[in-house]
């Protein structure tokens, strides 16, 4: 999972936290509870935490870089446990979070099998009634531009609903905005 030089600048810059924070976040997450335990996969470099904290009172990131885990738990100590771990194979246990979120990270994971794989494991975290919900960018020429030299591996919106259904999840719920998508899913 790589990010070129242009792309870890605006990840971790104030302008992105501030966009991630006050616009993707609460349009992902509009009108859904996460309960009383999330779990954000890939946190990167940390731009939704406060804005998270503020809808749950737990919250856990789950971070594949051990760099960027170690700058989350020194900058971000008490307000989010960071566990280092890859999404497709979660060092957590069954049933533990009330929610699983990701924002603008599925097209980092390097196959569409792995992002199916990094799905089930949301599944299986999460207890009964539980919410996976998130988003990601829209394949794009600016989108593919700003990734060269990246994984970047877009997840279309279209093929959402029938692969999380194979994985067992229902109330799936995808939409569309100009350069992003959203999604939320149930685990019975």
């Amino acid at each position: 999972m790589g990010m070129n030089y242009f792309h870890q600048l605006l990840c971790r810059s104030s302008v992105w936290e501030k966009a991630s924070a006050t616009r993707i976040v609460p349009w992902a997450l509009k009108d859904l509870e996460l309960g009383d335990n999330a779990l954000e996969v890939g946190p990167g470099y940390g731009a939704n935490v406060a804005t998270l904290r503020e809808r749950v009172p737990v919250l856990s990131g789950l971070e594949i870089d051990p760099a960027l885990a170690a700058r989350l738990r020194e900058r971000r100590n008490g307000q989010m446990r960071v566990v280092d771990g890859d999404g497709t194979a979660m060092p957590l246990p069954d049933k533990e979070f009330s929610a699983v979120v990701c924002f603008t990270m599925l097209h980092h994971v390097p196959s569409p099998p792995q992002q199916d794989e990094l799905f089930a494991e949301a599944f299986r975290v999460l207890r009964p009634d539980g919410v996976f919900a998130g988003s990601d960018g829209l394949d794009s020429l600016a989108f593919r531009l700003m990734h060269l030299g990246d994984t970047c591996v877009p997840v279309p919106p279209a093929t959402l609903t029938e692969r999380l259904t194979r994985i067992g999840f229902t109330d799936i719920e995808v939409d569309t905005a100009a350069t992003m998508f959203r999604f939320r899913a149930r685990r019975p």
